[in-house]
């Protein structure tokens, strides 16, 4: 099933999970997929690789688990930058073979151990070429705050409009911490045209080395009552982690008040935050979209 279709009539509950890494077991996914795939979200997506790993064979087979093993249907990550195009068709083909539909498109991130190769510069490069080479739905990564390496935001939503107009089925957003980023981008990528799903990206933070590595990669804006939370339970592990999902919780609340898309929730791998967030506004999510 593609994802885009499911927009029309309800607002979309997502998760992300990423492959274990190196040093641990493939099979250690297996029981938090179960767990996940008991609280019935609309899909879950599986990132290429964790820690700069690049193990496209274990995207796929977690993918192909999630919709043929635990009944929810799956997304594939697919960063194009380190790869050439013969490449990317090959995986395009292992992901057909194993019945995923829908494919994240982006281009990467140019790490020391696995620098670019010449083929793609842009992820509207890949979504095109996708097009060319079968029937996916894809989806395109959004920066409510800007890309971290654009020059303005201005010219972020530029390079975001070419990528939709390139054949974009749906849009994920970066995490943000402040739902005002959000609605301020929503409105202005709806100004320039660009009329695609948008689903919110939202991280519960459940301890400070977590948001100050993503603070640190991402550059996302911390608003004063996210700082006071921080500070607040900082030697507190258990109140951090609590905090962490209330203020979760209420981004979503809004979120989802204010008729958004959909929601994606990074899991981080945990089930415990995910069943914890689910039970809170499950509800929400069943309210037909027309109602206010």
């Amino acid at each position: 099933m593609k994802m885009n279709q499911l927009f029309k009539d309800k607002t979309v509950l997502s998760f992300e999970v990423f492959p274990p890494r190196k040093t641990s077991p493939l099979e250690s996914i297996y029981g938090t997929l179960r767990e996940l795939g008991n609280l019935k979200p609309d899909f879950i997506s599986v990132t290429y690789g964790a820690g700069g790993s690049l193990n496209g064979e274990t995207t796929i087979s977690i993918a192909h688990a999630v919709k043929h093993t635990y009944g929810i249907e799956s997304v594939a990550h697919l960063p194009c930058i380190h790869f050439s195009k013969d490449e990317i068709k090959s995986i395009l083909k292992e992901l057909k073979f194993a019945g995923i539909d829908n494919i994240l498109a982006l281009r990467g991130d140019i790490t020391p151990e696995w620098q670019p190769k010449q083929d793609f510069r842009y992820a509207s490069e890949l979504v095109s070429f996708i097009k060319e080479q079968g029937d996916f739905n894809i989806i395109g990564a959004c920066y409510p705050e800007g890309h971290s390496e654009a020059a303005t935001v201005k010219q972020d939503l530029i390079n975001l409009k070419e990528k939709v107009d390139a054949g974009t089925d749906q849009l994920i957003s970066q995490l943000f911490f402040d739902n005002e980023f959000f609605y301020v981008f929503r409105d202005k990528a709806a100004d320039i045209g660009i009329n695609i799903p948008i689903e919110a990206g939202i991280m519960p933070v459940v301890n400070k080395k977590q948001i100050e590595k993503m603070v640190s990669i991402c550059g996302v804006h911390l608003p004063k009552k996210f700082k006071q939370m921080m500070e607040k339970y900082e030697y507190y592990p258990e109140a951090f982690r609590d905090a962490g999902i209330a203020y979760a919780i209420d981004q979503l609340v809004d979120l989802v008040s204010q008729g958004v898309d959909g929601v994606h929730l990074y899991t981080m791998n945990s089930s415990l935050i995910a069943r914890r967030i689910n039970e809170a506004v499950a509800t929400l999510f069943s309210v037909p979209k027309t109602t206010n």
